[in-house]
């Protein structure tokens, strides 16, 4: 019989709502619908059981870069991001060489076929100049379509997402073809018009990378990209939930015209994620965290984040006012369904990997399950 424990007596946040005084019955590594007496029962009286986060968009944490690390860096960034959370992690790469992109993604495949990241994105090097952020401009080139076949081929099936920016030559040929590879084709780092980004998600895009950050500015003659993305049911929106990259009315005004079922919430993490302040590499650009705001050396540029999950959980519900539920939908079950894993992940429902967070009254983390196991033990964390 399967080792079973009994999470009783906290807030469940389930798909259908949220359940009081509920319980989540943990089997091995999986949820489980029934548990045989005499279980052992963990008391979260007073505590939130959510669904592990997904985290769609991420370059690393723990001092550790996704991009440039070796296979046990990048399995440290993920373990930092897992202390917060994050029981799902896809690993992004900022724009380099053709040539070390193809070989960053085939270790980093490696590390996806074991189950240790969902699956690899390329921001990069497919972007526009004038919305290059963190990116080296000397790296940028046009998405061909023969190039951003060459990274699919190089990820070996673990290829998830490609943020490109469409209007450049090559852009839309460059999303049928990820949409017929069953990549998510995003858009971003982009300068494209309001007719041009129509155009892009009627070739298939479905994702737009971090809304307002690294894209015109909603006008009211020239609304630009962020109008065509927000009003369009087939795109869901990421937003980067730590205060410096949104204001605030902006967040909500995506929250509010996009929908829950159309947002989610991600890190755009980089090394100092989990880790500090201090001089850091992104890529082959030279960055400064102070004060826990990561911007390039030169220009000035925001760079990325130092954003975890679980902050990001607690400043939607406890800042923005949005209802739990949503921040849920938002943190969790959108990306694992544009990942294609809501079948294991995303939800707290019997079949699933028992991926579980557990917070507080105050929405601070207490406790982190993945695939039955304690990361965070919230047993532990009570007596300290």
């Amino acid at each position: 019989m399967a080792d079973h424990k009994v999470l009783a007596g906290a807030h469940v946040v389930l798909p259908t709502g949220i359940v009081e005084n509920g319980r989540v019955i943990v089997a091995g590594d999986r949820i489980a619908g029934s548990s045989p007496e005499g279980a052992p029962t963990v008391d979260l009286t007073g505590h939130w059981l959510v669904p592990g986060f997904v985290d769609m968009h991420n370059h690393g944490g723990g001092g550790a870069s996704f991009t440039s690390g070796t296979a046990d860096d990048v399995l440290k960034g993920v373990h930092t991001h897992r202390l917060h959370g994050t029981t799902t992690v896809v690993a992004s790469f900022v724009t380099g060489e053709m040539d070390f992109l193809t070989q960053r993604a085939g270790l980093l495949s490696e590390l996806a076929e074991q189950g240790e990241l969902a699956g690899l994105h390329f921001e990069g090097p497919f972007i526009s100049p004038c919305r290059k952020g963190a990116h080296d401009e000397t790296l940028l080139r046009d998405p061909d379509p023969a190039d951003v076949r060459k990274l699919i081929d190089a990820a070996r099936g673990q290829a998830k997402m490609v943020t490109l920016a469409t209007e450049l030559p090559g852009g839309l040929d460059s999303v049928r073809l990820l949409a017929e590879h069953g990549v998510i084709a995003a858009i971003g780092h982009t300068d494209a018009t309001y007719e041009q980004t129509v155009a892009a998600i009627d070739a298939g895009a479905t994702v737009a990378t971090h809304l307002y950050n690294a894209m015109p500015a909603l006008g009211h003659r020239a609304p630009g990209p962020i109008a065509a993305l927000l009003e369009d049911e087939r795109i869901t929106v990421e937003l980067i939930n730590d205060g410096t990259h949104l204001h605030p009315a902006a967040l909500e005004l995506a929250f509010h015209h996009a929908g829950p079922e159309r947002v989610a919430f991600i890190t755009d993490a980089m090394d100092a994620a989990g880790f500090g302040d201090g001089r850091y590499m992104l890529g082959p650009l030279e960055v400064e965290v102070k004060d826990s705001v990561a911007r390039l050396v030169e220009g000035g540029s925001i760079a990325g984040s130092t954003l975890t999950l679980d902050r990001a959980f607690k400043r939607a519900v406890t800042i923005d006012g949005l209802p739990v539920e949503s921040v849920v939908q938002a943190i969790s079950a959108n990306p694992a369904r544009l990942l294609g894993a809501y079948d294991r992940v995303g939800s707290l429902e019997p079949g699933k990997d028992a991926d579980i967070v557990v917070l507080d009254a105050d929405f601070d983390l207490k406790g982190v399950m993945r695939k039955g196991e304690w990361i965070v033990d919230p047993t532990a964390a009570a007596t300290v």
